[in-house]
């Protein structure tokens, strides 16, 4: 069994990291992919819903989707902060008091009065948010054996996939049959859910060491790989975010005319991202994340593509085939990073937050240009522009072969790093 020492306890007792199969580790993975749950589920709460919320207020496309990016924005921006907070306040306390005011003002999205006050609590929202995602890659890390690494941030990010298809399938189910605001309080309603389940599953932090100051790591900003890693997360989740958000818009006019229920059930593809974000860790288990990650960017193109022509079945599988490459970048880099920020001497959680709030950033800048895409180009424009977001990720995925692996922590697999 693999020890390590409780540098919080004054005795200093061995304490071992939890392995696959025992009940500690299946505990803190059921909490977190309730956690990836909830969290994904609240973000994306309002992307099904867009077409509703342009025709509840009177507002463009291009204006509906800052329902979405302001939500993004907030979270990206937190994340500075919240990272940086649990390197000296911890983990755990993180995550619980996220899901319970991110739940709550999900709530109070549902009753706000008009546009400019329901954007303002998207922007709240996408702040309480940000305290999952900040710190869940270093949780991992920090009270998991380095061998199960990889596939337990996979199984994470799973949790974030199921919850983006539960928000968006939910939310456009509910609003078809009553309100866009019933929509939202439904979805608020699973996150308390999840919220519950958390706090009565994950562990306590047992291997967290606290870190005074708040200081950036200057490798956090400089290593190569951390780098790419970052612009890799931008591009991968701008393009992802761009589809999606002109999806509903594409389903719901000519030649397809759905309703906003019928058009939500295409995020019944999102399973295929838990299913690839699970297998592609244990893939960069044993194969090494280098590898894994340029097959997942072919993938993902290769899906796009198949979206273009207005057949809808067609649709559907380019829009699963995406969603599987998607999550097999977006779960190999995630895991990857605080990884690789250890190896170099820099705060895992310090590292994570940079590469998610560049990851939400490009959700953000490029998810917005979807609107605008949409109504210059219709759908061959929204595929063009996410086409070169997807290349420039594949390429600088294809890049990381070339820098070179730091071994200051000694790994059975090196090549990982």
């Amino acid at each position: 069994m693999h020890w390590t020492h409780d540098r919080n306890r004054a005795d200093s007792v061995p304490v071992s990291t939890y392995r696959a199969g025992e009940p500690g580790y299946r505990r803190v993975s059921v909490a977190l992919f309730a956690a990836g749950v909830a969290t994904f589920a609240l973000l994306y709460s309002t992307q099904a819903l867009l077409p509703e919320l342009s025709a509840a207020f009177g507002v463009t496309p291009a204006q509906s989707a800052w329902s979405l990016s302001l939500a993004t924005i907030g979270l990206g921006v937190a994340l500075l902060i919240t990272g940086p907070l649990s390197e000296r306040f911890g983990r755990t306390r993180l995550i619980h008091l996220s899901l319970g005011l991110s739940s709550l003002v999900g709530l109070a999205c549902a009753v706000a009065p008009g546009w400019h006050m329901l954007l303002g609590l998207r922007l709240l929202q996408g702040i309480t948010l940000a305290g999952l995602p900040a710190v869940a890659t270093a949780y991992l890390r920090e009270e998991l054996h380095e061998s199960t690494h990889a596939r337990a941030a996979g199984l994470y990010i799973g949790g974030t996939a199921l919850g983006g298809m539960t928000g968006r399938l939910l939310t456009g189910t509910v609003a078809e049959a009553f309100h866009w605001r019933w929509a939202l309080a439904a979805v608020a309603g699973v996150g308390l859910l999840c919220a519950i389940a958390v706090a009565l599953l994950l562990p306590a932090s047992r291997h967290f060491v606290p870190r005074p100051g708040h200081a950036v790591s200057r490798r956090a900003l400089t290593d190569p790989a951390l780098l790419r890693l970052y612009a890799i997360g931008a591009c991968a989740m701008g393009a992802f975010v761009a589809v999606y958000n002109a999806m509903a818009f594409r389903l719901t006019s000519e030649p397809f005319l759905l309703g906003a229920g019928a058009a939500g059930a295409v995020f019944l593809v999102y399973p295929m991202g838990s299913i690839s974000s699970a297998l592609s860790g244990r893939l960069a288990d044993r194969y090494g994340r280098r590898a894994v990650m340029p097959v997942g960017a072919a993938v993902f193109a290769a899906g796009l593509l198949l979206t273009v022509p207005d057949n809808l079945p067609l649709t559907v599988v380019g829009l699963a085939v995406m969603t599987a490459g998607f999550f097999c970048v977006h779960g190999v880099a995630s895991g990857w990073v605080p990884v690789r920020a250890h190896a170099g001497g820099v705060p895992a959680a310090q590292a994570a937050s940079l590469y998610l709030f560049a990851y939400y950033a490009g959700s953000s800048v490029f998810g917005s240009l979807a609107g605008t895409a949409w109504t210059l180009g219709a759908w061959p424009a929204v595929v063009a522009m996410s086409a070169v977001f997807v290349a420039i990720s594949g390429l600088l995925a294809t890049g990381l072969r070339r820098i070179p692996v730091l071994a200051a922590v000694p790994d059975p697999q090196p090549a990982t790093r």
